[in-house]
């Protein structure tokens, strides 16, 4: 398994059984696919990977991001809606001041903020900040 050799085996499981609990929350700006933006769906599913990715990459040293990764198909993603960039943006500031790892995607050259992808966490952790959030249609 790839992930075998670029995660060590002793950072990989930080909770014992917690580790089926973590998920990696990737929030979309829901209006990207409608007008006046009205995106492919590719470009959108695209944001989605880059910040997902990005995040990953970013905390790839903390326990939980290798415990989620050696889940490997068994790996859980949710992907929920912001609204608009604002909303996106508020809820970036709040996760920075609750110390809440992730990373804000920004399509450039336009400095358009697009997606935000946190870390893989524990459920439980990162739940109550996104609750007022639906699921990605």
């Amino acid at each position: 398994c790839l992930t075998s050799r670029l995660i060590p085996a002793a950072r990989a499981v930080p909770y014992s059984n917690m580790a089926a609990a973590l998920v990696q929350y990737v929030v979309l700006r829901g209006d990207l696919a409608r007008p006046p933006h009205s995106w492919p769906l590719g470009a959108v599913v695209a944001q989605g990977c880059h910040a997902a990715l990005a995040a990953v990459h970013g905390y790839r040293e903390h326990p939980d991001t290798g415990a989620y990764l050696e889940q490997g198909d068994a790996m859980t993603t949710v992907v929920l809606e912001a609204p608009d960039e604002n909303s996106l943006l508020d809820l970036g500031k709040l996760l920075k001041e609750k110390g809440i790892d992730h990373k804000m995607w920004t399509e450039n050259p336009e400095g358009m903020a697009t997606c935000l992808a946190l870390r893989p966490y524990p459920r439980a952790l990162v739940q109550p900040h996104l609750r007022h959030l639906r699921l990605l249609k």
